[in-house]
């Protein structure tokens, strides 16, 4: 089946789409679920989304949205159904349980009123996907859950107050939400065995990577540097993304402690944003930077010179961090401090566009980016293998025509089950 063919297949169907984070949040899951639904329709679906407030990754309601217990907008030709919920500004295993159960009571109090002809739900949300269950069996239709995280894995492995206590009420929720579907898609193979332990057969799970939502660079390297205060001669090492507790970001405010010559950007936030910065206190190679503007984010990911993903020793099989499209298309050489035997590391080694070290542990990540400061030519050429993996690999017509298969591969089932 050709892309085209693909592509008709959903015209003229209709498509609910189930995730908490939706545009206009530009990091994380957001963007993925948006250019989805945007793409189906497009494609001539009629497609409708239920979502929550902006709040990624800050954990604060954008400022547009304060206030507002229900709204409904047109983007991208897709109907966005946004529904209040709470908020933590701190994570811990009580707050996120009331996060999800704010997401799950206003949805089931005030769903869309529509008749989907397919659910599709982006999780780690687990109210999204016990939502988009609910709603797929009360109009007899197919669910289509995709796994980006599996919360159940995350409430044991990412070091979250009262995790473990937390870890069987997730992986029950989780193990709701996907037996009865469909198909169940996952953004790495690595998430395959944990999805199968749910209860899910091996045959119903299909791979459907992220593919890369950014433009690549265009500005000057140099100029783009001096923009930003980074000194010629510097090695800037930056990190991009959510600050939370499963990244583990305080092996580079260590690394930072260990090496005044270096500069350690953090640029985003998160939850731990202010511990983070209480820790590297006095520290004045340790810079916080706000997230970048969707317009200058690649160029300021290509003026470092070293980009580094973390986690901690504990994450394995949880999370694959969505940032590492992004990272691969700047054209920058990835340090990975993260568990050896992960999704993340997998991908690195896949990539080869980086190196790997031990988690948690600044002397090993110092070493690898002091390695790759003396040797500029094979750090060129760790980012250009990254970029020509995204071109291979990850772009969004191969990432998008992965999901119209998947879901044409549903949509055909249904049709020949409505047939006989």
């Amino acid at each position: 089946m050709t892309t085209n063919d693909r592509s008709a297949t959903v015209e003229g169907h209709a498509v609910l789409v189930v995730s908490t984070n939706y545009a206009p949040e530009l990091t994380g899951i957001g963007p993925y679920a948006t250019q989805l639904a945007e793409h189906w329709a497009q494609s001539g679906a009629r497609v409708d989304v239920l979502t929550g407030m902006p709040h990624y990754p800050a954990w604060r309601v954008d400022e547009a949205y304060r206030g507002v217990r229900r709204a409904e907008e047109v983007r991208g030709g897709a109907t966005v159904h946004r529904r209040r919920h709470y908020v933590p500004p701190r994570q811990s295993a009580l707050r996120r349980a009331l996060f999800e159960a704010s997401v799950l009571g206003h949805g089931l109090l005030a769903p869309p009123r529509v008749r989907p002809d397919v659910v599709v739900s982006q999780m780690p949300s687990l109210a999204g996907g016990v939502l988009a269950a609910r709603i797929a069996r009360r109009h007899g239709v197919p669910h289509i859950p995709v796994v980006q995280d599996l919360m159940g894995a995350a409430a044991a492995q990412s070091g979250i107050k009262g995790g473990g206590r937390a870890a069987s009420v997730a992986a029950a929720a989780e193990r709701y939400a996907l037996r009865g579907a469909a198909l169940v898609g996952v953004i790495h193979e690595s998430f395959v065995p944990g999805v199968t332990a749910l209860g899910v057969d091996p045959a119903r799970i299909r791979v459907v990577p992220n593919w890369t939502h950014v433009r690549p660079p265009t500005a000057d390297r140099e100029a783009t540097r001096a923009r930003l205060g980074w000194n010629p001669g510097t090695v800037v090492v930056l990190h991009s993304g959510n600050m939370g507790l499963k990244q583990g970001l305080e092996v580079l405010v260590e690394t930072g402690r260990l090496a005044p010559d270096v500069k350690v950007v953090l640029m985003g936030d998160g939850n731990q944003r202010d511990a983070l910065r209480a820790r590297a206190e006095g520290l004045s190679n340790v810079e916080f930077a706000p997230p970048a503007d969707a317009d200058r984010f690649t160029d300021v990911l290509a003026a470092a010179d070293v980009l580094a993903v973390t986690q901690r020793a504990s994450v394995l099989d949880m999370s694959v961090p969505s940032k590492l499209t992004s990272y691969f298309v700047s054209g920058r050489p990835v340090v990975a401090s993260v568990a050896a035997g992960g999704g993340t590391a997998e991908e690195v080694r896949r990539s080869g566009a980086g190196v790997l070290v031990a988690p948690e542990d600044p002397s090993a990540l110092l070493a690898a980016v002091r390695k790759l400061a003396a040797d500029p030519a094979g750090a060129d050429g760790l980012g250009a293998r990254g970029a020509d993996y995204v071109t291979l690999h990850l772009s969004r017509e191969a990432g998008l025509a992965r999901f119209d298969a998947l879901l044409a591969e549903v949509l055909g089932h249904a049709r020949r089950s409505t047939r006989r």
